[in-house]
């Protein structure tokens, strides 16, 4: 799961009042560079929660300084806030990075309201609610 799709997903578990963002709980994460679109980044970046973001990577930067595979990888320094001005091709490749190169392959999203856990396999969270969920 890219931290672009973290940006996207809330628990809708019944009685859920806060269900977004979702704590991010890795166990497994990888790294796999992927090509650079900087107009494509740019085209996305009214379509985030920006601070979702700093949130994700803060929560599984921990586990991503353990990960084997990407020794060597660092996550790039972000600004606390972005403007459309402030958008240079050094920080789209940096958010290019956060967004799609880094992957959670195995682990959890937490619901911050009620606790329940989606379980993320081969990089799939599995968002299917339980029939006395809906």
């Amino acid at each position: 799961m890219r931290l672009l799709t973290h940006n996207y997903l809330q628990s809708t578990v019944k009685g859920t009042e806060k269900g977004y963002p979702l704590k991010i709980e890795a166990t497994t994460i990888e790294y796999e560079e992927s090509p650079f679109d900087a107009e494509f980044v740019r085209s996305l970046i009214p379509k985030i929660d920006y601070s979702t973001v700093l949130i994700g990577i803060q929560q599984i930067s921990d586990k991503l300084e353990e990960s084997n595979n990407i020794q060597g990888i660092t996550i790039p320094d972000l600004p606390e806030s972005i403007e459309n001005e402030d958008l240079q091709e050094d920080l789209l490749k940096k958010l290019h990075t956060v967004l799609f190169d880094i992957h959670v392959v195995e682990g959890d999203l937490v619901c911050p309201d009620t606790g329940r856990r989606f379980n993320i396999k081969k990089g799939i969270p599995n968002m299917i609610l339980h029939a006395d969920e809906i």
